[in-house]
């Protein structure tokens, strides 16, 4: 790989944008993607399949679609963007942490489907059994089902952060293309193939690309067949 000697400071910066945003947004989608893969696998309440039609959106949306909702809500005159920057001092719109926030919503419905496989092929007699053992719903939760789904949380993380490091609709929508604050892997690609003499170093990044994305793909498969393996689902 001699040719990752040639990448220049400004693909390296883009590369690092790139892990930031996708890092931040996976980590912080996490707890969310759990809570909601849990209430869709366990819960039944008024509004479940509209809830899972909201989740889903993002997938069958246009990305621009997303960024200029969010765009709408988030910006510095939006409803919620104008309170955030009043009250706390944040913004998001043009900024890496807009940039996070539309990759976190472009990769939770992978995150929620993915974890609420593993939480669907969990033995609720096992769940059942330490019941009957005196253990309440926390500590079943924590001691029998956490243990068997982890797999399956840690592949929803994973291609939640594959998807954010691919997403360039929403994120260009909602925070631009501002090399070294919102210039993302996708949107220095773009970028590039929009400038003279850039072929080369968009080919570099795209290789980059190829790379992270393909081994955050196998890693995830491996995931979810050893989360199927240890709920029992793979012997069905």
């Amino acid at each position: 790989m001699s040719w990752l000697a040639e990448l220049s400071p400004d693909e390296w910066s883009a590369i690092r944008l790139s892990l930031k945003v996708s890092l931040t947004a996976a980590l912080a989608t996490l707890p969310v993607a759990l809570a909601l893969a849990f209430a869709l696998a366990r819960g039944r309440f008024p509004g479940k399949a509209l809830l899972d039609g909201l989740i889903l959106l993002p997938l069958v949306l246009p990305p621009v679609v997303t960024g200029y909702v969010l765009l709408i809500a988030f910006g510095r005159r939006g409803t919620i963007g104008a309170f955030l920057d009043e009250t706390f001092g944040i913004v998001l719109a043009f900024r890496w942490t807009g940039a996070a926030l539309a990759c976190a919503i472009m990769g939770l419905p992978l995150m929620v489907r993915t974890m609420r496989l593993a939480i669907e092929g969990v033995d609720k007699r096992l769940e059942a059994a330490a019941g009957t053992l005196g253990a309440n719903r926390l500590q079943t939760f924590f001691f029998v089902t956490l243990p068997l789904i982890w797999p399956g949380i840690l592949a929803g993380f994973v291609l939640g952060f594959a998807k954010a490091m691919g997403e360039f609709g929403a994120t260009i929508t909602f925070v631009a293309n501002i090399p070294g604050e919102t210039q993302t892997l996708p949107s220095a690609i773009y970028s590039l193939t929009q400038t003279p003499g850039g072929d080369s170093a968009a080919l570099r990044l795209t290789l980059v690309s190829i790379i992270v994305s393909l081994g955050a793909v196998l890693v995830s498969e491996f995931l979810v067949r050893r989360a199927a393996r240890r709920t029992g689902a793979g012997d069905a």
